[in-house]
């Protein structure tokens, strides 16, 4: 097995700590997130640490992960660790100028083999343009509500 490593970044224009709590607001996520996530609910908590959400995400048409996340919550960063499989994501909030600069990176051990081969090679990529997706979400929603 081999672990699977999938990033994202974009700039938004606001402070670090006004990106951070939008991040670490799951009783507004659902505002963000693409279609790929489907039946999110926060199961405990739903402001950062201490959070517990679940929800699908739907990956490609045929794959699909049921994820409990259980969230912590640092002074630049928000992980959900998944009590399901290995995959841990990590947002990460660094200043930029007069902005902040976001990074996703979830991490999993993938499959052995062939199919191991695959999934290094493609999931990255999926995943990518779904956390596009989310993170233009993220940028709309902070850059209209500052």
């Amino acid at each position: 097995m081999a672990q699977v490593t999938a990033t994202k970044s974009t700039t938004i224009a606001a402070a670090p700590e006004t990106v951070l709590a939008a991040i670490a607001d799951y009783t507004r996520r659902a505002e963000i997130l693409p279609p790929n996530y489907r039946d999110f609910r926060v199961v405990e908590g739903g402001q950062g640490d201490g959070t517990v959400a679940e929800w699908v995400l739907q990956a490609t048409e045929k794959r699909s992960r049921n994820v409990r996340a259980s969230v912590t919550a640092s002074a630049d960063s928000v992980t959900e660790t998944d009590a399901n499989s290995s995959m841990v994501t990590v947002y990460r909030v660094t200043g930029a100028g007069d902005g902040s600069t976001v990074t996703i990176t979830t991490t999993w051990q993938g499959a052995g083999g062939i199919g191991g081969f695959f999934e290094k090679t493609f999931a990255p990529k999926g995943l990518g343009r779904i956390y596009d997706e989310l993170l233009t979400n993220l940028k709309v929603q902070v850059e209209s509500n500052g």
